[in-house]
């Protein structure tokens, strides 16, 4: 089910988003085509970003004049080598270097980050107009989330750096967010959302199982499971939908069949709430707690954070490992948010497990 997504696209700017080299002429004028791109891809809620070999200054204030601006998040604007400057914006965005795309009108500059970073994906500045048309920066689907994207990660900017600029322990800076974790039983109209974080998600993602949304209508509407959604706000703003988790229910048995929290919110200390909220209303039932957990080259972190949760290792066969959680170390939720459970009813189970 999984196939590759682009979550951010990279722009060089002379003879790419705008005619002519800026450091020669600057009377440069923009490409439609890019600009249309540039609006579209925005609006399918894939992010945007620039490395370009120029003067930082003159280049954003040509943004900026343009009204251009407010798309590109971090960019790069210097003489560095365009693979360390995709480095580090893959560094900001804190997602797979293989989920970037790269546009630009030199074959030199294409073929330095192919060479430096095979996993980025290299456009042609000339092929332009066929970037939408990817099979790639082509969503399922438009979600309110994915519309607000850039604004979404516009706010994690300023939190950031009011964090960068907090002196003091980290909980602290944590406790000033006035942090709400939401916890809700998944409705219709979330499930493209839901589906959409399935496919978007790999290091806090416990199986890699992609659901599809016909998939996980029938799940919710199945006795025999519970499908949750988490979503974080703060004073800055909405995080949006960040976490789901997909759990099959038995008469004294749940299996976590599914968690997974976007990388979003990796650093806001929210990560295992979603899983002490499971525990503590496994405890609540009587029953035990298992999960599915299939290992991936970036979702250790995951494995992890089971392991703190007092999970251990009761089978590991075929690439399955099953963990088995020890509700009496499902502990309290963080101080420094609030977490509220809309939970309205709870499933009664007969079949076995």
């Amino acid at each position: 089910m999984s196939r590759k997504t682009i979550k951010c696209v990279v722009w060089d700017l002379d003879n790419t988003i705008w005619n002519g080299i800026l450091t020669e002429d600057s009377s440069v004028e923009l490409k439609e085509e890019a600009i249309t791109v540039i609006k579209e891809l925005d609006n399918r809620g894939i992010l945007q970003s620039i490395s370009s070999k120029n003067e930082h200054v003159p280049a954003m204030e040509k943004l900026k004049e343009f009204g251009i601006d407010k798309y590109f998040l971090y960019p790069q604007i210097n003489w560095d080598a365009k693979s360390e400057s995709i480095k580090k914006i893959q560094k900001s965005f804190n997602f797979g270097i293989d989920s970037i795309a790269f546009v630009d009108d030199q074959q030199f500059e294409r073929e330095e980050v192919s060479f430096s970073i095979p996993e980025v994906s290299c456009i042609d500045a000339a092929n332009i107009s066929e970037i939408l048309n990817m099979e790639e920066m082509k969503p399922n689907y438009i979600t309110e989330d994915s519309k607000q994207r850039r604004q979404l990660y516009m706010n994690d900017i300023e939190r950031n750096s009011a964090e960068e600029s907090y002196i003091g322990p980290k909980e602290e800076f944590l406790n000033t967010l006035n942090m709400k974790f939401t916890i809700d039983y998944a409705k219709e109209e979330d499930l493209k959302r839901v589906e959409e974080l399935t496919v978007r998600t790999h290091q806090l993602n416990s199986t890699g199982t992609v659901y599809t949304y016909d998939e996980l209508v029938e799940l919710i509407n199945s006795d025999d499971y519970d499908v949750f959604v988490a979503q974080l706000d703060d004073k800055y703003g909405e995080y949006g939908k960040i976490g789901i988790s997909v759990i099959e229910k038995k008469q004294g048995f749940w299996n976590i069949k599914l968690l997974l929290m976007s990388c979003r919110v990796m650093s806001k200390g929210v990560g295992a709430v979603m899983l002490k909220y499971i525990m503590k209303s496994a405890a609540r039932e009587n029953a035990k707690l298992y999960a599915d957990f299939i290992p991936t080259d970036r979702n250790r972190i995951m494995y992890i954070t089971y392991k703190f949760a007092g999970f251990k290792e009761i089978m590991n066969k075929n690439g399955l490992v099953r963990l088995e959680g020890d509700l009496e170390k499902s502990g309290e939720y963080p101080d420094y948010l609030t977490v509220i459970e809309n939970i309205e009813d709870t499933h009664i189970y007969a079949s076995d497990f």
